[in-house]
Formats: structure tokens, sequence, C-alpha cells
């Protein structure tokens, strides 16, 4: 993305932050994995999406709306989820605009770790 800030919004470049996740770096925390899948959501990745969601619960086919735009996001908690867990949650909101109107995305999504890798489980709520 050429030197373009992370949609994630921890204010780094987005090669050095979520870029690295979708190019195959592990993520370190379920928080990380949640932050790449929102960018990949913003930039289009949908292999990324898929790659990250565990196969359990991963659909066998996905689309992304292009009319829909990711504008910002929040972690609003985490729970476990770190560097010596094995699950974790993490709730957040993500503002995105949809025909020219602003809409709330509000989730709490579950990660597991396997194989030394976070993946996305699904959506508590």
């Amino acid at each position: 993305m050429d030197g373009r800030a992370c949609p994630c919004g921890l204010g780094d470049d987005y090669d050095a932050c979520c870029g690295r996740l979708h190019a195959g770096a592990p993520a370190v925390t379920a928080e990380s994995l949640m932050r790449a899948r929102y960018s990949a959501f913003a930039v289009g990745d949908i292999g990324y999406l898929l790659r990250s969601w565990h196969p359990s619960s991963r659909p066998s086919a996905f689309s992304l709306d292009p009319a829909l735009q990711w504008t910002r996001l929040a972690v609003l908690e985490t729970q476990a989820g770190g560097l010596f867990d094995d699950t974790g949650t993490v709730q957040f909101r993500a503002i995105y605009v949809q025909d020219g109107k602003r809409g709330v995305h509000t989730e709490t999504s579950r990660f597991l770790r396997s194989d030394g890798r976070w993946t996305y489980l699904g959506s508590i709520n």
C-alpha cells in the first residue's frame, strides 16, 4: 500500500503492520489477528480472511461487498488471547460507510491458537 497508514488504526504503515500478516507472518495475539482481519476487509484481501478462518467454521465461499468501505476500528475489550493462551475473545466496533450512510458493526470474536497460529472461530453475538 505504498506507505499508507494501516487500516487497523495502530498508526503504523500498512506494510509494517497488518500487511506483514497478510503476506504470511503469524499474528502473535488474538487481537493482532482481529486487527489484521479488519484490515483485510478494508483492503479486500479475501484470501487472508479465508486463510485466517479456523477450518471448522470457515465458509466454503465468501465475498465482500464492494460498496462497503471500512473507515475505523475500535477494540473495546480483550479476554485472554495473549502470548501464552490458546483461546481468546476480542470485542470490537467497526465503522463503515455504505451508499453514503454511516454504519456500525459490533462483534465479539472468538479465536483459537493451534499449531502456533491464531485463527478466527466465529462471532459470539
